[in-house]
């Protein structure tokens, strides 16, 4: 595939951008639930490029985690980037609400609910664990926050940052509930 031809995340500084500003921007357009904790967790995480890379799962990115309609070669504007951002962030809103019982979880449970959505995507989450604890109701929420260690595979194995964002997303969920 020639799109696995271009440089690994890791491995090439690519055309970079700021994840602040992307935050700012999507924060000041006020169409998100996410709060600046969850949007935080997820920027930083994801690093913000204009240029398009192939991330660790092996799938063409660019933006912050953005993979729809990624060309080869294409540079993306800032403005861009944060209009696609939001665009993934409000369906990964929407698939926590549809499938979690998002209306009813506090702003950072539901947070974290969308950080894990946003990188694991909505099919894979809706039929989760996680999502069922969710459903649940709050009894649950405890044993929903404890289910975000199992998201950590990237590309058929464990990801390091996988790891360490998924201990971030926990306890981001597990703030929202005391």
């Amino acid at each position: 595939m020639a799109q696995l031809k271009l440089s690994k995340k890791s491995g090439a500084a690519g055309i970079v951008c700021s994840v602040a500003t992307i935050i700012a921007i999507v924060i000041n357009a006020g169409h998100v639930r996410t709060n600046e904790r969850g949007l935080e967790l997820i920027g930083n995480a994801e690093s913000c490029r204009r240029d398009p890379y192939v991330c660790p799962a092996g799938v063409l990115t660019d933006g912050m985690g953005n993979t729809h309609g990624v060309k080869p070669g294409t540079i993306k504007s800032v403005q861009q980037i944060a209009m696609e951002w939001e665009k993934n962030i409000l369906d990964a809103e929407s698939c926590v609400n549809r499938y979690a019982n998002g209306k009813m979880l506090s702003d950072d449970t539901f947070s974290a609910a969308v950080s894990v959505t946003f990188r694991a995507g909505c099919g894979n989450m809706r039929k989760s664990t996680m999502f069922s604890f969710f459903r649940e109701g709050p009894a649950a929420y405890k044993s929903a926050c404890n289910q975000f260690s199992r998201w950590v595979y990237g590309g058929g194995r464990v990801l390091p940052g996988l790891v360490t964002r998924a201990g971030k997303e926990e306890a981001l969920c597990l703030d929202g509930l005391k």
